[in-house]
């Protein structure tokens, strides 16, 4: 059975290693692990708790300690149960990878109220996060996406309502700049006027010369002219986007 840890090194400095925080805290942003010791020894249910005890997740005053010093095996029920205080327990063995122990406070040989878990995972021991973190962390992270997602979507729409708002401006700046004066339009229709009755009148074309006779129209040219006609009335063709889109196409039941 593995004995008491030694006090860690001191640095190169010359001062002493920092210690860690007290047994039962939150520790879950630490992590153990003793390669010489598993080098030396196997990791099994029987020898795991000597291990553990070499972390400082482990607290010395707890009733398994008690039992180590009377060369008595740490995880003994039959003896623990006979004792009230902190103790450690096997709560789950998946050999050789994974241990799980629980950290738990006995109340009488029948109650039990659990603390904190720790596990051995290949060699090194961790401590289980508890639930109610887990929660917290996990709804803080859904509410800083959905207010991320509320700020980049507040922001795309005022930026479609500055569009918006330019737009409007830009077409009253247009129709201001069209606005039409009626006192000016009617006073150069007046002077037009003026100026046509001051004008002479275009004299009458010149007689077409003797023997000259002014060629018809063929039935070609008319058939030309007719169906040029009936080009320009005949409406433009269908666009298949804007006039047959999907909202616009025929439903077949």
């Amino acid at each position: 059975m593995a004995g008491t840890p030694m006090p860690g090194n001191p640095n190169m400095d010359g001062n002493p290693p920092p210690m860690p925080p007290p047994p039962g805290t939150d520790m879950t942003g630490m992590c153990f692990r003793d390669q010489l010791w598993l080098n030396t020894y196997p990791i099994d249910r029987n020898l795991v708790f000597d291990y553990f005890a070499l972390s400082p997740f482990y607290d010395h005053t707890c009733n398994n300690e008690q039992l180590r010093m009377n060369s008595i095996h740490p995880l003994d029920v039959s003896h623990l149960s006979k004792m009230m205080g902190i103790e450690y327990m096997l709560y789950e063995v998946v050999e050789p990878n994974l241990f799980v122990l629980r950290m738990q406070k006995r109340d009488s040989p029948e109650k039990v109220t659990p603390m904190l878990t720790y596990y051995v995972l290949d060699g090194s021991i961790y401590q289980a996060p508890q639930l109610c973190s887990v929660f917290s962390a996990r709804i803080g992270r859904a509410l800083y996406y959905i207010q991320r997602g509320f700020s980049t979507a507040a922001s795309k729409l005022e930026k479609i309502g500055y569009d918006s708002e330019s737009d409007d401006a830009n077409d009253d700046s247009a129709a201001t700049k069209e606005t039409i004066d009626l006192r000016e339009l009617k006073r150069v229709d007046h002077i037009l006027a003026s100026l046509q009755r001051k004008l002479q009148p275009a004299p009458p074309p010149p007689p077409f010369p003797e023997g000259y006779t002014p060629s018809q129209p063929t039935e070609v040219e008319q058939g030309s002219e007719t169906q040029q006609g009936t080009e320009q009335q005949q409406p433009p063709p269908v666009d298949p986007i804007i006039d047959q889109g999907p909202a616009k196409r025929m439903k077949y039941d």
